[in-house]
C-alpha cells in the first residue's frame, strides 16, 4: 500500500524527532481519509476506534475513528509529543490546565475542523470527540511512541496509567489499568 510506503519513507529516519521534524513529514505525507479508510476501526461502545499504522523507536502513527457521542477522558501523552491532524468532520477539543494533586480544570474549549493540525506538546492534557454527524477521522503521530500515558476521571476524582494498548478512556480490562491515582475533590464554586 502506497500510503505505508510514503509513511515509513518520511517517518523511518526520525531519530528523536523534534515536533517540527514531525510537522514537516506530515506535511509531506498529504494524508486524507482515503489513504486511513482501510484503517478505520468501528469505535463500538468507546469514545473511538484505533489502529496503529507505524511504530518505530521513534514515532507512533494511529488511526482514530470516534464516537458520534462519547467524548474520550482528558488525558496527557506520557512523556510524548506530536500532532493530530482531522482527516475529515469537526471535533469538539478542549485543553485543561493542571496543578499538582489536583484534578484537570478546563481552560479553553474551541471546535477543530477538517484539515486542522492540533499540536500535542509534552504534559498536555486535553479531551476531543466529534462536534457534529459528520464522521471525525483523525491521524496521530507521537515521539516517541506513547506510554504511561494519564488518563482523568472528573467524576471519580482519580486519574490511571494505563498501558499502551489502552486508549483516552477508564480502562474496563485489569491488565490495561497500570496505576490508579486518588485526587483531592475540587472545592465547590462560589
Amino acid at each position: 500500500m502506497l500510503f505505508l510506503t510514503t509513511i515509513e519513507k518520511l517517518f523511518t529516519p526520525l531519530v528523536q524527532p523534534t515536533s517540527q521534524e514531525l510537522l514537516d513529514a506530515i506535511h509531506k505525507l498529504q494524508a486524507s481519509v482515503k489513504d486511513a479508510g482501510p484503517f478505520i476501526r468501528d469505535p463500538e461502545n468507546k469514545p473511538y476506534g484505533r489502529k496503529l499504522i507505524y511504530k518505530s523507536a521513534h514515532v507512533e502513527i494511529l488511526v482514530m475513528h470516534w464516537a458520534s457521542a462519547l467524548d474520550c477522558s482528558p488525558h496527557d501523552h506520557g512523556q510524548s509529543y506530536g500532532w493530530v491532524q482531522i482527516l475529515s468532520g469537526s471535533s469538539n477539543h478542549t485543553l485543561y490546565k493542571l496543578r499538582p494533586g489536583e484534578l484537570p480544570v478546563p481552560v479553553k474549549e474551541q471546535v477543530e475542523n477538517k484539515g486542522s493540525l492540533l499540536n500535542v506538546g509534552r504534559g498536555m492534557i486535553h479531551k476531543m470527540g466529534t462536534h457534529e454527524k459528520d464522521p471525525l477521522i483523525t491521524l496521530h503521530v507521537y515521539s516517541p511512541p506513547i506510554s504511561g500515558m494519564k488518563v482523568f476521571d472528573l467524576e471519580k476524582c482519580a486519574a490511571c496509567i494505563v498501558s499502551e494498548d489502552c486508549g483516552a478512556w477508564w480502562p474496563d480490562e485489569q491488565r490495561q489499568l497500570l496505576q490508579t491515582i486518588s485526587l483531592p475533590p475540587q472545592p465547590a464554586k462560589r
